[in-house]
Order: structure tokens, then sequence, then C-alpha cells
């Protein structure tokens, strides 16, 4: 058998059940890589007492026939995600510390399907970035390099973490949340396949918010199929989120296995072609295309053309709900608190030591877009362009079943560059946030290297709840494309 860590999710449940390996062993195993490249910084907390504990358990339910679809899967957890007795930090010192009491939904759920813990990964502060470099923690190293360049790059972000643990084999799956692309670009940085469902297929219950009409968790993995495999453990009704889709779950992982697309209409949006964009992108988007039509797939033009507003206008409403989210750390009630001669000193001083540069940034910005007087002027009028977005997306589904789109405008940059400009950061996600916007589905799958040999991704979106499609399109192309680079000494 091959070594156990390089195995998919899928490969490891076979092997599991087949008894070739324990869960203890896939354990050890993957607890011993974590341990090698503890370097990439992918980890704020890692639990391997807990994970030998749960893997243990995990041993004793197979051995009474009463093993669930993850059982014995090592999965690495956004720390993002309330896990009870365990420290959840979102990556920001005003967490620093917090032990939550409870377990979030979705987490919970993976539980029950007997997957293990083996830590909570390192992510940017409160999720706000696409580099992974705000995190109070330090930043996380991208496994991959330029060839013949050392520097260390960015995984993106702000799921980073549990991006770069995927992509180094340090586990086989783990959780993410995309407000704006926070699965699907680190994906494409990190050569993975990143899963954004829609907004409602699962819960946010339990998850530190960052903008609550459009956080969403969901998973990595290093397979399509193993995608779905998570998704169909995490995603559920829940009553104790109210933005919860009360609906049935499908399967998934049928439709993963599935990528059959003879007559699917592929929609390519013409407003996707944005000046910025890396010529190699542009040419892998064109192969994907060619690869689609040659499973059988109908190439169909339409257009998006609202999708020039939907950048300024997430930088708006993302700020906004987070200057509203952000306001209940105020050193009262739980994490740190700093001192002061009176209430409102010491609110000051505990927010100001305990949030970093970009959240102090986009509170500011939030607060005033929400204040007297601009209201109308930013907040409201950004929410009409996002029901124009998402009208936009209506019409284009009408003629076709997918949309096919790069997923970033580049690969991934060297920790440093870009950071002195904001808004030159914030265009990384100029693909990815417009299905946000609109609350869509979307995944993004590694299609190819460019020159320097760093991976690109591509990426499908999807009608509202309609991950099936989706994921039977991003099976067709990961057939075709056939990726199986890993990053050099992983």
């Amino acid at each position: 058998m091959a070594v156990l860590t390089d195995l998919t999710i899928a490969q490891l449940g076979a092997a599991l059940a087949s008894k070739e390996a324990s869960a203890a062993e896939v354990v050890d195993a993957h607890l011993g890589k974590i341990e090698e490249h503890r370097a990439l910084n992918a980890f704020i907390t890692e639990t391997p007492e807990k994970a030998r504990a749960m893997a243990g358990a995990s041993d004793a339910r197979r051995g009474r026939g009463e093993a669930g679809l993850l059982d014995g899967i090592p999965l690495a957890i956004k720390d993002l995600f309330c896990t009870e007795g365990v420290q959840t930090t979102a990556a920001s010192h005003i967490l620093e510390g917090f032990v939550p009491q409870y377990e979030s939904t979705v987490t919970a759920n993976l539980w029950k399907a007997g997957a293990v813990m083996v830590g909570k990964t390192n992510l940017d502060e409160f999720a706000m970035g696409s580099s992974n470099m705000t995190s109070h923690f330090g930043g996380v190293e991208n496994p991959w390099k330029r060839r013949g360049d050392n520097r260390k790059l960015v995984p993106g972000g702000s799921s980073g973490g549990s991006a770069a643990a995927v992509a180094s084999y340090m586990v086989p799956g783990s959780t993410g949340t995309d407000t704006g692309g926070s699965i699907r670009q680190p994906a494409s940085f990190c050569g993975i396949v990143g899963l954004k469902p829609t907004y409602g297929r699962c819960s946010r219950w339990g998850v530190v918010a960052f903008a609550s009409s459009l956080d969403q968790p969901g998973p990595f993995a290093r397979t399509v199929e193993d995608t779905a495999l998570l998704l169909q453990a995490m995603a559920g009704h829940d009553p104790k989120d109210s933005t919860s889709a009360p609906l049935a779950v499908p399967d998934f992982v049928a439709a993963a296995r599935n990528p059959d697309i003879k007559g699917l209409r592929i929609g390519i949006p013409t407003e996707y072609r944005i000046d910025g964009t890396a010529p190699e992108i542009v040419a892998l988007w064109s192969q994907g295309i060619d690869m689609m039509k040659s499973a059988g797939a109908v190439p169909v033009e339409v257009s998006l053309p609202h999708t020039k507003y939907a950048l300024p206008a997430y930088y708006i409403v993302a700020p906004a709900e987070c200057s509203s989210n952000l306001a209940r750390y105020d050193g009262v009630r739980f994490g740190l608190r700093v001192p002061g001669k009176d209430l409102a000193e010491m609110y000051q001083n505990t927010r100001g030591a305990g949030f970093g540069k970009e959240v102090r940034r986009r509170i500011l910005i939030g607060t005033y877009v929400l204040s007297a007087g601009y209201y109308d002027a930013y907040y409201k009028k950004a929410q009409q362009i996002r029901a124009l977005i998402a009208r936009d997306f209506a019409q284009a589904f009408e003629k076709c079943d997918v949309l096919l789109t790069p997923t970033a405008p580049t690969a991934a940059f060297a920790a440093g560059e870009k950071m002195d400009d904001p808004v030159t950061m914030y265009l990384n996600d100029m693909f990815t946030i417009p299905a946000s916007m609109a609350g869509l589905p979307a995944i993004s799958v590694p299609a190819g290297l460019d020159r320097d040999g760093l991976p690109l991704g591509l990426q499908f979106i999807g009608r509202p709840f309609d991950e099936e499609t989706m994921l039977r399109a991003a099976a067709a192309l990961e057939k075709s494309v056939g990726f199986s680079a890993r990053a050099s000494g992983y």
C-alpha cells in the first residue's frame, strides 16, 4: 500500500474499511507530517492527544460495524470554527486563549461522521485578507516555490493554513470559510480543490463571524470527490442558524463520481476577460473550455454586466457587516482586556491592542459607510448593486447550466508583495467575489502550472443549491486535466 499520507480521503476510507490500516496508524502518520512541516506555520493549535483519542474511538466503532462516512479520516479545522475545549482565536490577539464550551454545527457534523481533528489552522485575522499575512500568529507559507527561486510565497487567504496543510500532505482534507473567495483563491494558489457551497447550505452557527450575509463554510481536499465527501458530512439544515436552508442534503459524492457532461451548457462570461489577468491564466481558461468541449459540453457565451461593480460593492458590504459583528469584542465579556481609567478607555485600549491593522482598517470603513448621512450613499447602494449582480447570474443560468472562469488573476505571489497597497491586495478576489455576492456555489479545481511551476486554478460557479451539477463539471475537468503535480519536498 502507498504511504498513508499520500492517500486521498476516498482511498483512506477504502484502506480503513478493508483493515489495511487502522485509524490510529492513519492519524499517527499525519501527525508526523505536521511535525515535519511545522515551519509552514499552517497550524495555530495542534491537538495530537485529542486526535489519538478520536482515532481510538473510530477504530472501536469500525470494530462494531458502526463506521460513519468519514470514520478515521484526519482533518484540519480553520481556527474560525468554535471547537469545544480547544482554543479558538480567529488568528487574533483579542481572542487568544479563548476556549469555547460548545461545538460549531459544521465540526459537530464532521465528528458525527467519524472524522478526527488534528488541529486548528492559521488564517488571516478574522478572515480578513487574501494572503494569510494578517494573522497575529504570523503568516503561513505556501509549500510551493517558484522554479529556481527560494522566496516564500503566500498560500492565499483567508483560509491559507487549511489550504497549505492539505497541499503539504499534513492532512487529506480541511475546513475553510469563504466570504469573498477565501476557500477558492487559496485552493488555486496551493494546487488543491476548494469548494464554497451555496449560502445557507452549511450552518454558520459556531463560526466566528466576519460578514454574516456572505460567510459560508466549505471544504478543501486534493480531489473533487474528496470535497464532495466532506461537504456530504458538513451540510444540512440547522435550526440554530436562521440563514440555514431547510433542504435535504443531496448525494454530492455520487455527483462527483459521475463526470458525464455530454450536452451540459458551460457559460463563459465575457466580463471575466479583465485587464491585469496573467496571460497564462487566460490561456489556461481557453484550454479548459476546449477540454469541456471535448468531454461533450457545449460552451455558451453569457454576459454578467454588473461584474465590474462587484469588488467595490463587496468592500462596502463586508466591512459594514464586520464593523457590526466585531463590536462584541470589547474586553468586557470574553477575550483580551486592557485596563483603562474608565469604560470608554478600556474599550479603546482593548480594541487598539487586540485588533491588527487590516481588521482596524475594515472596521473604520464599515463604521463610516453605516454612519448617519452615508448609509444611503454607500451601504444601501451596494446592496442594490448586489441585487443586480444576483439578477445577472439568474439570467445567465437561463442560457447555461454552470459557469467556467479563472479562479484568481495570478499565481501565488511572494510574502510581502502587494502588502503596501490594500487595493492591489483586494483585486486578488475579483473573480471569486461575484459568486459570493450572489450566494452561489463555486469550486476551484487545479488545472495547470505557470512558467514558474506554480499551480493555477479554474472556477466553476453553479446555480443556487445545485452543487451536484457543479461537481459533475468539476470532476470532468479534473479527469481531463489529470493534475498530479505536487510541491517539491512535500
